[in-house]
């Protein structure tokens, strides 16, 4: 009996070891069936993104879940679920909304290096030499101008922010684009002069707000006079027919400041066929137009033909080869961002 006993349970160990190696297999072959569901997070608006997104599942066949951030933490948010996920990744694209929380995640080892026909086509001040992400779809920083109260001329833009900030609204630079734009003054003024000239414009009154679609909406009710906001929240203005204008945000000797989507691999990420096959997509000429064309207006990086874009991203096309280089900035990042920690200590930041 007691051989009996022992025998038994010999096989009901070789039968548990038998049925969890074939759950194990079965785990490993859904990650990378053709058919399972790829996991995108996007920090870039949904009601620009989804379209694309629902086009490359359409044409491929491919099943996505898509995770869009939150109003209040943008970007930030998704970063920090990646970098939580660590060496249990749900998600297999980051499609991230400016450039410095994927490089980041890139320097903490958190993204795979992926050279697809898409990474080809983008110039070389918008990628990772390594292909660990690749940008694609600019927008700019911008001065809007409520034209009613002030005139949309670069010199009435900086007297007013000399003269009278009380006038003139920004967003907090915490996090989002106003952060990458207070970086890009970090590297060229230098530590002292950037926190001087911030300190200055809170003292005197400038109307520091949650984010950029708020800077927009007070300029173009009047509320400011001028205002640094994006692009794509510009034309949103301009679209509802305010009577705005727009003047490129200028620094160092002339430069613009264009600030790309990001799009990269999650390092371990369970579909990683299909995640390069979104990525080849996401920085196709095919989608930069399809998102020059959409009202978010977004330049090309890439090469595209003229005739396929609209008139108002034609005329800012050629900024995007004045603008500075942001990859060389992560030291600036670093460094400014740990005194905006601490400038800014308990604020949650609509910014995006």
């Amino acid at each position: 009996m007691a051989r009996d006993a022992r025998s038994e349970v010999r096989r009901g160990i070789l039968t548990t070891t038998v049925a969890l190696g074939i759950l194990a297999a079965l785990w490993a072959w859904n990650r990378q069936m053709p058919n399972g569901t790829l996991t995108v997070y996007c920090a870039h608006d949904s009601v620009y993104a989804q379209a694309i997104l629902d086009d490359f599942a359409d044409r491929t066949g491919v099943d996505i879940r898509v995770k869009f951030d939150t109003e209040a933490s943008k970007s930030l948010g998704l970063s920090q679920l990646i970098a939580r996920e660590g060496d249990a990744p749900r998600c297999d694209v980051f499609w991230n909304n400016e450039i410095f929380g994927t490089i980041e995640l890139a320097e903490r080892g958190l993204l795979a290096p992926y050279k697809g026909d898409g990474f080809a086509r983008i110039p070389p001040r918008f990628r990772d030499p390594a292909g660990f992400w690749t940008g694609f779809a600019g927008r700019f920083r911008v001065i809007i101008v409520n034209t009613r109260k002030a005139k949309a001329e670069q010199t009435v833009a900086d007297k007013l922010l000399v003269e009278d900030p009380g006038r003139f609204a920004i967003a907090k630079p915490l996090f989002g684009t106003t952060f990458t734009h207070y970086t890009v003054l970090w590297s060229l003024w230098g530590e002292d002069r950037l926190k001087a000239w911030h300190a200055d414009l809170r003292k005197r009154g400038i109307a520091e707000v949650l984010g950029n679609a708020t800077v927009k909406n007070m300029v173009a009710k009047g509320l400011c006079d001028a205002g640094f906001t994006d692009t794509d929240d510009y034309f949103l203005a301009e679209d509802a027919g305010s009577e705005v204008a727009m003047l490129p945000v200028r620094v160092g000797d002339g430069h613009t400041i264009c600030i790309p989507n990001t799009v990269a691999i999650v390092r371990g990420a369970p579909h990683p066929e299909q995640a390069r096959k979104l990525v080849d997509f996401l920085l196709s000429a095919e989608t930069e137009i399809a998102l020059a064309n959409s009202r978010s207006r977004q330049v090309p990086l890439g090469p595209v033909p003229p005739e396929a874009l609209p008139e108002q991203v034609r005329r800012l096309q050629p900024l995007v080869k004045g603008s500075i280089p942001l990859q060389p900035l992560d030291k600036a990042r670093a460094a400014c961002l740990a005194w905006l920690k601490s400038e800014y200590a308990g604020v949650d930041s609509g910014q995006e």
